[in-house]
């Protein structure tokens, strides 16, 4: 199943095509995030409780894992454009049957095979994209297609309510399957020729390679710990903030509409691979982690006014999508072989980042309160601007 035909050039990749990858990106993350908003509805339709609820949103989490795990290394053994267009197939049919489903376990299977199908789609995107990318411009096109990908995530939830609200649950997965199909149309349409792997290698020992390249790849290890420290800051503030804004009477729609601010970070993310692409990586990530530090300075006037927030937010997602972008940018430039392996394995580092930081977030929380959380955000920001500059030599080729 290995791709044979080569790519015509390493030219500059079309507006149109950078675009499409960006899109298809940010509609293939959406689907693991649509349940959220939609929690308290599927509890009372499927008789859970709302503790027992949160077994959807796991469900959808243990999918993803998987999907970093087994799924989105396989870009390096098969075709790429093929193996994106079987996924995107089985998505769509997976978020059709989701909305046909009639019992807890069948709501639980299909929420895991659309975190499973959803994760392994984004990353695959993003790996593809890069292959597919000029090196004098990879920066740039996965700038793009990481912008893609968290203006999805943002406006996921905002789609699905509406959508819920003018239909019903159903409607949202039944829409979402219909948009899949579409899509499925257009990328066998204009889906570029994928490279064909220097080597082939077998599935098992695609996946020990992992191993291999945490062990002995260094800019992989040093921002691969970036982006813990980065997405563990990210969910101290974002696990927390709708507790004090609860307390303040604050709704949930309201609460959700602060994470669009963070649109303004996603259209930050291409700028900051293009300045990767000039050859000013680590400036970017020096000037993006000082960002990300002083952003906790207004976000801990959250609860006195209004203006500091939103400045705040602006500031901590403009800062974590350029290092987020950044990171790529740079483990991208290793062995284009690998760029399935390198993005699996550079994510798995963020959901363990993401998971300790909600942790934290709310343990702080209910000893320290909001000014708590604010500390230890910027405690754990402080110290990603230390590890960077203590390993900034090790980075160094």
């Amino acid at each position: 199943m290995r791709d044979t035909t080569p790519l015509p050039s390493q030219a500059t990749l079309a507006p149109s095509l950078v675009w499409l990858f960006a899109t298809a990106a940010g509609l293939s993350v959406a689907n693991v995030y649509y349940a959220q908003p939609l929690l308290a509805t599927l509890a009372h339709e499927f008789g859970m409780t709302e503790a027992a609820s949160g077994m959807v949103v796991t469900a959808t989490q243990i999918g993803c894992a998987l999907a970093l795990l087994l799924l989105v290394p396989l870009g390096d053994m098969l075709n790429r454009r093929r193996l994106t267009l079987i996924q995107l197939g089985l998505l769509a049919l997976t978020l059709a049957a989701l909305g046909c489903a009639r019992s807890t376990a069948a709501l639980l299977g299909g929420m895991l095979l659309v975190g499973l199908l959803g994760t392994a789609m984004t990353q695959g995107l993003i790996a593809y994209a890069a292959s597919a990318a000029a090196s004098h411009e990879r920066g740039r096109v996965v700038g793009m297609a990481q912008g893609g990908v968290v203006i999805g995530l943002l406006l996921a939830r905002t789609l699905s309510g509406v959508v819920a609200d003018v239909a019903d649950w159903r409607a949202v997965y039944f829409v979402s399957a219909a948009m899949a199909c579409a899509l499925l149309l257009l990328l066998w349409r204009k889906l570029p020729p994928a490279q064909a792997a220097s080597r082939q290698l077998a599935y098992g020992a695609l996946l020990a390679s992992m191993l291999a390249m945490l062990r002995h790849n260094k800019v992989l290890r040093v921002r691969g710990m970036l982006a813990l420290l980065m997405f563990a800051v990210f969910n101290i503030f974002w696990s927390a903030l709708v507790l004090p804004l609860t307390a303040q009477g604050y709704s949930h729609a309201a609460i959700g509409a602060f994470g669009l601010v963070g649109v303004v970070g996603a259209l930050g993310a291409a700028r900051a691979g293009a300045l990767a692409d000039g050859g000013r990586a680590q400036w970017t990530t020096g000037a993006a982690l000082l960002l990300l530090l002083a952003a906790w300075l207004p976000l801990s006037f959250a609860g006195a006014a209004l203006w500091p927030l939103i400045v705040g937010i602006i500031a901590l997602d403009l800062a974590g999508q350029a290092i987020h972008v950044t990171n790529q940018s740079l483990i991208f430039k290793q062995d284009s072989d690998a760029h399935s392996r390198l993005v699996a394995c550079y994510m798995l580092f963020y959901a363990v980042g993401s998971g300790a930081g909600a942790i934290a977030a709310t343990s702080v929380y209910a000893l320290a309160g909001w000014h708590g959380v604010c500390a230890l955000g910027a405690a754990v920001s402080l110290l990603a601007l230390l590890f960077w500059r203590l390993t900034l030599p090790a980075e160094k080729p």
